[in-house]
């Protein structure tokens, strides 16, 4: 009976965790299949030409002047390239993996968050990334969090740190507290054991997503002081009236049926 008692345990965290994410997207999906997702088709489609674009040989140099970012790039040409860098395949990794995270946790954010923020949030965490690296190689290896001079020619791309930073701001909002520290933690795991570039942009990435996170908590608990202050004269009403009485009986002609 103990393995059974065990795998109900489970279950039931199981349920706690993913159960209010779980139900969000099984309804949306249920009631308008793909059309919930518009903007991670687009996404997804837009990843794959990028990937065949930039593996033909008169679509390699186009991708790169814009899409491609480097550390050692001006500021101002790094700004423009980083939104389309976020859909162009790393090229040291095999495109399915992008195209798995995007589909997979773009159209969980889609769904849950609403496009426009979802969108905030990925361009976010991929401009966060892009400037940590410009950051950590002016620092120099010596310093903390600092980058070798090295970092500064690698290629820059990926969906990779917008999609972690989505998914700690999903396990926020649906208070799957196990899954956002097991993002974290794996995060970190990448770095201690292989200490690139790319592991410690994710960790920027989260960085950026936490204070999204604190900024909407914030947020939210002046908007529910709001409507507490709201609701403290004349609980029970909307504006703070007394509530209406009614009278059947006139004492006069002039007498009104019903008032404030």
């Amino acid at each position: 009976m103990r393995p059974v008692r065990a795998l109900g345990r489970v279950r039931r965290a199981a349920r706690r965790e993913w159960g209010p994410l779980w139900a969000t997207v099984r309804a949306a999906v249920a009631a308008d299949r793909l059309r919930a997702v518009p903007m991670t088709l687009a996404a997804v489609g837009l990843t794959a030409l990028l990937q065949v674009v930039q593996n033909r040989s008169w679509g390699f140099g186009p991708v790169q002047t814009l899409g491609a970012v480097r550390a050692e790039d001006p500021l101002w040409a790094a700004l423009l390239r980083t939104p389309l860098s976020l859909f162009v395949p790393a090229p040291d990794l095999p495109v399915w993996g992008a195209l798995a995270q995007l589909l997979l946790v773009f159209g969980i954010a889609e769904i849950c968050l609403g496009r426009w923020r979802k969108l905030l949030i990925a361009y976010v965490a991929t401009l966060a990334g892009t400037l940590y690296a410009r950051i950590g190689v002016a620092v120099g290896p010596d310093g903390l969090f600092g980058l070798p001079v090295s970092d500064a020619l690698e290629v820059d791309t990926g969906p990779s740190a917008a999609v972690v930073a989505l998914a700690v701001y999903l396990a926020y909002v649906h208070r799957a507290w196990f899954t956002g520290a097991l993002v974290i933690g794996a995060m970190a795991a990448e770095v201690v054991v292989k200490d690139n570039l790319a592991g410690k942009e994710h960790l920027a990435a989260i960085a950026a997503a936490l204070v999204l996170c604190a900024v909407s908590a914030r947020h939210d608990r002046r908007r529910l002081r709001r409507r507490r202050q709201g609701l403290g004269v004349g609980a029970g009403t909307r504006s703070g009236a007394p509530p209406i009485r009614s009278w059947n009986l006139r004492r006069g002609p002039a007498q009104r049926t019903s008032w404030w």
